[in-house]
């Protein structure tokens, strides 16, 4: 019944390109929906804010970037979509980005949004069909996804799967899930078609939420899922953080390469066809709550009872990440492009362009005039437990609101002035 229903909708079209973050060049769309007021319709109103790179002559999917519970998660969804190092992903396979933004109010219960059978997963349709149209990407209407969600974010991508599992290349479940809640009853259990169990998966919940009086279900939960799941043959793997709780921590670090390998895996070759199953004969495996790995051929064990790991180079991140909670990185990021200064009334004003580091992201920029440092920006980077990024970082993994501009003004500029522009990346390597 629900696919006939009406949205109420406006339409925000934003076409300026992604010079006003700085990074590789695309443009924005957005669309916006408010609820219904009908039962079955969309009961909490969303924005969808959907970055589209401008090297893509056609787009081969989306990655959905969706935050989780609460007032601030809400707030949190509307910078994802600008996120340079998620867009470094997307630009890669020819990918857009999307950022939903709910707006719940504090009063109201997340499952209004997060069970997307309450009108989220109709109103996900028909907005990329809209956003298709303004994009003249008529393809964006049928493309398949990569699902990233992050606690009730997680438990909306669990009941996704079951509504689309074929149009889903693979999902990131950050502290997050439906599974526990349907099998104790509290929502209604989902029918798990056969194709839903060849998504590749990580359950990555933090060694802290275990213990944890509130958090525990989203370690209980992903575990039980993982087990379930395994056991019926899917590629899914648990991944616990041990350096967080609840937050986000530093997880990008092995979510984009995740993203990154099952989409070399999965993309048809051509748009008309399916998405590829995964040879899991080729993968590798480590028994769980262990950080030893093994290939597939070699593992010894029930490799029912194993995480699913998709390839040896992923296997050695995965690894690295359940003792650390990150994942290192030995390269250099890519220099900054199209550095110009221009006379203001405050000064020089230097501008430039810069491409996310693919392993690591920007932590900051170095800004030198005639060879030597005049400043940086950030000017100076907060302490915290995890890696800072120059966009920030909040608490779902999304760039700080009024996050940067790739700009700095020379107050004291001098006669004949050259100036140059140097990357960090979150690890701290500097770019040529």
């Amino acid at each position: 019944m629900t696919q006939h229903i009406r949205f109420v909708f406006t339409a925000l079209l934003l076409f300026s390109t992604a010079s006003s973050a700085n990074g590789i060049d695309g443009k924005y769309y957005s669309v916006n929906y408010e609820p219904t007021g009908r039962e079955g319709g969309l009961q909490i109103g969303v924005t969808h804010t959907l970055w589209v790179p401008d090297s893509a002559k056609s787009i081969r999917g989306i990655i959905i970037h969706q935050h989780g519970c609460g007032v601030g998660a809400c707030k949190s969804g509307e910078t994802a979509a600008y996120d340079l190092h998620w867009q470094a992903l997307a630009a890669k396979w020819d990918c857009a980005l999307l950022g939903p933004s709910y707006r719940q109010a504090a009063e109201q219960s997340c499952r209004l949004w997060c069970d997307p059978r309450n009108g989220s997963a109709d109103v996900l349709i028909n907005s990329l069909k809209k956003l298709a149209q303004d994009s003249s990407h008529p393809e964006i209407a049928t493309v398949p996804w990569c699902l990233w969600g992050h606690s009730g974010g997680g438990f909306w991508a669990s009941l996704m799967q079951m509504q689309y599992p074929r149009r889903i290349v693979s999902i990131w479940f950050q502290s997050g899930t439906a599974y526990g809640y349907w099998k104790k009853g509290e929502t209604p259990a989902p029918t798990i078609p056969k194709a839903a169990m060849q998504i590749p998966m990580m359950a990555n919940p933090g060694v802290k939420e275990r213990d944890h009086e509130r958090f525990h279900v989203a370690w209980d939960y992903s575990l039980e899922m993982f087990q379930d799941y395994r056991n019926q043959g899917a590629p899914i793997a648990f991944t616990p953080d041990p350096a967080t709780g609840h937050d986000t921590g530093d997880s990008r670090y092995l979510a984009i390469p995740f993203f990154d390998v099952t989409l070399e895996m999965r993309l048809p070759d051509k748009a008309s066809q399916e998405l590829k199953l995964i040879d899991q004969s080729k993968s590798y495996l480590a028994k769980l709550e262990s950080s030893t790995i093994s290939s597939a051929a070699r593992f010894q064990g029930d490799p029912m009872k194993a995480n699913w790991l998709p390839n040896a180079e992923y296997a050695k991140k995965w690894s690295e990440f359940v003792e650390t909670g990150a994942v290192s990185d030995l390269t250099r990021p890519p220099s900054p492009t199209e550095v110009n200064a221009r006379v203001t009334d405050a000064g020089t004003l230097i501008t430039w362009n810069a491409d996310a580091d693919f392993e690591s992201g920007i932590q900051q920029f170095v800004v030198l005039r005639n060879g030597k440092e005049i400043g940086r920006v950030p000017s100076t980077l907060p302490k915290k437990a995890y890696r800072n990024l120059f966009q920030g970082k909040t608490y779902g993994d999304t760039p700080t609101a009024g996050f940067p501009k790739l700009q700095f003004t020379d107050k004291a500029p001098v006669a004949d002035a050259k100036y140059r522009v140097i990357t960090i990346n979150s690890v701290g390597l500097e770019s040529k």
